[in-house]
């Protein structure tokens, strides 16, 4: 299959990587890491400016209109400069959700939002041990209680998109202010030194009117966030591990040891071929999930094999950079240390690499 892009997805990468690469200077990124949200809100400024955060958004609300592939690029480029914005949070968890499942209020009243750089959303799909929430319908409103873990950039977020099971036993998803009264935030500093806290909610109010899709519709409408999450975080991988190989290859082209640049030895070759190789492998399932997302078509068997390049090569990849700088990887001045936690993190999110081969295993027993 061709995974080439367009002229116009090539463009739009440059843009990306223009202004990413412009703008995140290694001062600037340690900069952001002692702020107290740890977002870049410059950059975020700037990506807005030249619509990049409405490129999946509709003409009619602000946005370029583009679709998935061109947001799974956008993504990717995110990795490659380990940009801290919440890209993955507003623009696929919230944004792409409520245009596909909201209402026309909905849509007009966050989507032009989102394109302009206004607004902040996420969604707590990453369930984790103990986290359940209930929803009451009281007449006026529904009331929701429980707890949602880690969730991503929600100190930012104007809206949290959470499931919950409501009376019926069914799962509805609501747009959640996570400021609102009820609403407690617990701060939880994660690996790549990015927030996403605990989110605690005790009768938390929240309008029929921001009801996501139906009710009772909520199961469907979490498995679709889900694969599309899951596709954006493999894309982001991809461009931590295409990254951290790149600076790898540069070192080693200029480092010289004996006087010869420490990569014309054969066990450097050797294992820089092998993490070139996990990236080539990244790099095609990324894209054919792509493809099947994009075009609305089922991308559950592909998924998971995505997953595990994404979880097994990101990690391989990184610790192989590492291994080939010596101790400058390790060395918090020096850029590549970014990308071994970025990985690690993107790898904790994904699941480990057994875990998904048992999945995979499971789903071939099952025909």
């Amino acid at each position: 299959m061709d995974f080439s892009h367009s002229e116009d997805q090539e463009s739009l990468r440059g843009l990306a990587r223009e202004i990413l690469t412009d703008q995140l200077s290694q001062d600037r990124l340690r900069a952001v890491a002692t702020t107290e949200d740890r977002i870049d809100r410059e950059l975020w400024t700037e990506l807005a400016k030249a619509n990049l955060l409405g490129l999946a958004v509709p003409e009619e609300h602000g946005g370029a209109g583009f679709g998935l592939s061109e947001l799974t690029i956008l993504q990717q480029e995110i990795g490659r400069s380990v940009a801290p914005v919440p890209a993955y949070a507003t623009l696929v968890l919230g944004a792409l959700a409520i245009d596909a499942f909201g209402t026309d209020g909905l849509r007009a009243a966050w989507l032009p939002r989102v394109a302009s750089g206004d607004a902040m959303l996420s969604a707590a799909i990453n369930q984790g041990a103990g986290d359940v929430v209930t929803a009451r319908h009281d007449g006026t409103g529904w009331r929701l209680e429980g707890r949602c873990s880690l969730v991503p950039a929600a100190h930012v977020a104007q809206r949290v998109l959470v499931p919950a099971a409501t009376e019926e036993g069914e799962l509805s998803v609501f747009l959640v202010d996570p400021r609102s009264e009820g609403a407690e935030l617990e701060r939880v500093e994660t690996t790549d030194e990015q927030l996403r806290p605990n989110l605690h909610l005790k009768s938390v109010r929240v309008p029929d009117a921001e009801l996501l899709g139906e009710a009772g519709s909520g199961a469907a409408i979490v498995e679709w966030i889900r694969q599309r999450a899951t596709l954006s975080l493999c894309a982001l991988q991809l461009g931590v591990a295409e990254r951290a190989l790149e600076m790898t290859a540069t070192y080693t082209t200029e480092r010289k040891q004996f006087n010869r640049p420490i990569g014309s030895f054969q066990a450097v070759h050797q294992r820089a071929a092998d993490a070139y190789v996990q990236v080539q492998a990244m790099k095609v399932t990324v894209w054919r999930a792509t493809h099947l997302l994009a075009q609305g078509e089922d991308a559950r068997e592909i998924l998971p094999i995505a997953k595990y390049w994404a979880s097994v090569g990101g990690a391989s990849v990184t610790y192989a950079a590492q291994h080939l700088h010596g101790g400058i990887g390790v060395d918090l001045d020096y850029p590549l240390h970014r990308y071994y936690l970025w990985a690690r993190q993107i790898g904790l999110h994904l699941g480990t690499g057994t875990a998904q081969l048992a999945k995979l295993g499971e789903q071939i027993a099952a025909g």
